[in-house]
């Protein structure tokens, strides 16, 4: 560990410090206003190190003459070292990012065809009649019953239309109500517990409870 806390600015611009010598650089750093400045002079030389072979690093940063005794391998080891960390550390950033692009593809291409494409029903069933009315029913099955989706035209355009769903066994359920629209169209969904293998017809009923469009279910 070194008390001159001054000449470790070099091995703290390029991460070659220990713990102990880390912690006196950036205490000293605090109060030494000559160190921050030279600091903002080379916090860009470790990149510009990165771009360069470590021999004409080493060279480039060597004091002048060098010193007696001096180890004329110490600097390139240093650099080196501090150059096979930092490309490392970039290595595996690259990697991760490589593999969560990826990884994001995947899933996209997995999951992108399913949100494309809406469930389809288990049965589908449609009724017309000269008028012009239009209702087409899908039927999908589901745990509890069964789920209908309706759409029609050329409906009442007054009153309560509500959709009856009857089983095989002659009960009967209401799978939903709406409010008749001015234009005659609707698009609703509703429910039954009635399972889709014991539905023999779905009728549409007007608020006086008359039969408006009646579909049989083999």
């Amino acid at each position: 560990m070194t008390h001159n806390p001054h000449h470790l600015l070099g091995a703290y611009v390029l991460g070659g410090l220990d713990a102990a010598d880390l912690s006196l650089f950036e205490a000293h750093l605090q109060g030494c206003a000559a160190c921050r400045k030279e600091l903002a002079v080379l916090e860009k030389v470790p990149m510009l190190l990165d771009a360069l072979p470590v021999p004409d690093a080493v060279a480039l940063t060597a004091a002048p003459g060098g010193g007696e005794g001096a180890d004329p391998g110490a600097p390139a080891r240093l650099f080196s070292e501090l150059a096979h960390r930092r490309r490392s550390l970039r290595r595996r950033w690259v990697a991760l990012a490589g593999a969560v692009a990826a990884a994001c593809l995947a899933v996209g291409l997995a999951v992108g065809p399913l949100l494309a494409r809406p469930p389809q029903p288990d049965a589908t069933y449609s009724v017309a009649s000269g008028g012009g009315l239009q209702v087409n029913i899908d039927m999908a099955r589901k745990t509890w019953g069964t789920e209908l989706a309706v759409s029609g035209s050329s409906l009442p355009e007054e009153g309560t239309l509500s959709l009856w769903v009857r089983d095989r066994a002659g009960a009967e359920d209401r799978a939903c109500a709406w409010t008749a629209t001015p234009s005659g169209k609707v698009k609703v969904t509703g429910a039954t517990p009635i399972q889709l293998g014991s539905i023999s017809s779905v009728e549409l009923r007007d608020g006086a409870q008359r039969a408006v469009a009646v579909i049989t279910v083999p």
